[in-house]
């Protein structure tokens, strides 16, 4: 049950609740309001986003044994057992968030709009105090191997692999 509703409340949150928060600030524009050009900019922007993030999801729970919700130190679903450095790990730290991040570019994009910027930016900021928080937490769960992880993959993304 614990898995379910972790799935639910990050699903709510992330996927839907951020997108209608950044849109319902921008004074809720329809579609047909968001220039074509800029619409066909983020829909594919928004796809990649939530493709590297379901794969991190999907390969999470397989590989590391885990799930992805563990809010500021409060686990909502069971954490990882394993430490992941292939797969998307292998080229981020942190593909699910950086798959989130571009899902909330699309809608940045899509609106350009100083108030979706932001709100963008706020929930970046505390997205980061957790990415802090994992980190601190991945240290004591993992030592020296995620130090080392550390030393070689970067926390976004990683544009030149290091051999190990």
């Amino acid at each position: 049950m614990k898995q379910v509703l972790g799935y639910f409340l990050g699903f709510a949150v992330f996927i839907v609740g951020i997108h209608a928060l950044i849109w319902w600030v921008s004074g809720m524009p329809s579609l047909a309001d968001i220039p074509v050009t800029r619409f066909c900019l983020a829909v594919p922007i928004a796809m990649i986003g939530l493709a590297l993030s379901l794969w991190s999801i999907i390969y999470m729970k397989q590989v590391g044994k885990g799930n992805p919700f563990d809010a500021m130190g409060h686990e909502v679903a069971p954490r990882t057992k394993h430490l992941m450095t292939d797969g998307p790990y292998k080229w981020s730290r942190n593909p699910m968030l950086s798959g989130t991040y571009l899902y909330y570019i699309d809608v940045l994009i899509a609106l350009w709009n100083w108030r979706a910027i932001l709100v963008f930016a706020l929930i970046a900021t505390v997205m980061m105090l957790q990415v802090h928080s994992e980190e601190k937490r991945l240290e004591a769960d993992f030592g020296l191997e995620y130090l080392d992880y550390k030393k070689t993959t970067g926390r976004f993304i990683t544009l030149k692999r290091h051999s190990r």
